[in-house]
């Protein structure tokens, strides 16, 4: 998607305090810096636990091209009634699957409406497959210089891949549970939260509840604060919705935590997360309540960054869509 000139500009405007940014990181230390591990794996989750008290199914997808293949976990509810029940949708399946334990589980399930749950991820013990998510989760194509300082071209597979979870997902998980339609809920995290914005402004009926946490409104220069929501707040639809911001107190005022800036991987993302000032998202929930037919909810973690976020914002969606304890408040903070 090309920027328009008024977009541009703002984001033109970013770039010195992008800098100013990598500069004061450069000055942390780099002997007690904490990376996520990309390669980290996932075992024993509840999908391979004794059921107690949901069962789960699974089926898997390929994509048409044949480069990325899908596994889909879905959690439905051992008691529960003829009623239709509540659906969630979690993105990042596996990693969602490492939030959950059997306690919590007990707890859905015990809910007048018990949820099902669906746990969309890809086809490995990856608890994180950053470049299948990459290409899924973005609606707009990046061109920035990877680590090595090369121009890469990644992203933009974001609409086909809301084709596939229209398509082939829910009717797959339609077959194995009776779904209320109209208590369809999508969860997203980083780059899954921003697809959670994008499906919100294309397709804002194929779910009634939106929970974006910490969306990489950065992605592409600062892409996803130009015309595709522009052309949402415009439309006007009247769409009914309920919709979650969720931030991290420390993401919003900028604080990076220790970055080990000796590597290339953390310069270049450093870099590339200039294209959105750090409250972004904060400002995005105030003009998203203006828009009719939207019940909008922003909410700040104290003391949170990126990635603890992620078991944060999923234990508060849980609560906040089905009245579970909010366990929100065990997440670390930022290191």
């Amino acid at each position: 998607m090309t920027l328009s000139f008024a977009a541009r500009r703002r984001v033109y405007a970013l770039l010195p305090l992008a800098g100013l940014m990598v500069s004061l990181a450069c000055t942390l230390p780099s002997a007690s810096a904490q990376q996520r591990n990309p390669q980290q794996r996932v075992s024993n989750t509840i999908f391979e636990q004794k059921a107690e008290s949901y069962r789960f199914e699974r089926f898997r997808l390929d994509s048409p091209d044949g480069q990325r293949r899908w596994q889909v976990n879905v959690g439905i509810p051992l008691r529960g009634g003829k009623a239709p029940a509540p659906v969630l949708y979690m993105l990042d399946g596996n990693a969602a699957a490492m939030v959950m334990d059997q306690p919590l589980l007990a707890e859905l399930a015990a809910r007048k409406a018990a949820p099902v749950l669906v746990f969309i991820g890809y086809d490995n013990d990856l608890r994180i497959d950053s470049p299948a998510r990459t290409t899924d989760y973005t609606a707009w194509i990046d061109r920035a210089d990877d680590e090595g300082g090369q121009p890469t071209v990644v992203g933009g597979g974001a609409f086909a891949f809301q084709d596939l979870i229209e398509r082939r997902i829910k009717p797959e998980v339609e077959k194995r549970a009776t779904i209320d339609r109209q208590q369809q809920a999508l969860w997203g995290h980083s780059l899954g939260g921003l697809f959670v914005l994008s499906t919100l402004y294309t397709r804002p009926a194929a779910f009634q509840y939106y929970l974006a946490a910490s969306p990489s409104l950065w992605w592409s220069q600062g892409a996803p604060l130009g015309d595709m929501e522009r052309q949402f707040l415009e439309n006007q639809h009247g769409q009914p919705a309920t919709v979650w911001v969720m931030l991290g107190g420390a993401e919003r005022v900028g604080d990076r935590g220790k970055r080990d800036m000796s590597n290339p991987r953390v310069v270049a993302h450093l870099r590339r997360i200039g294209g959105a000032t750090p409250d972004a998202a904060m400002q995005l929930s105030q003009r998203l309540s203006r828009v009719p037919g939207l019940d909008v909810h922003y909410r700040e973690f104290d003391g949170l960054g990126h990635g603890p976020m992620l078991s944060a914002s999923l234990q508060a969606a849980l609560s906040a869509l089905y009245g579970v304890g909010d366990r929100s408040r065990e997440a670390p903070a930022q290191p």
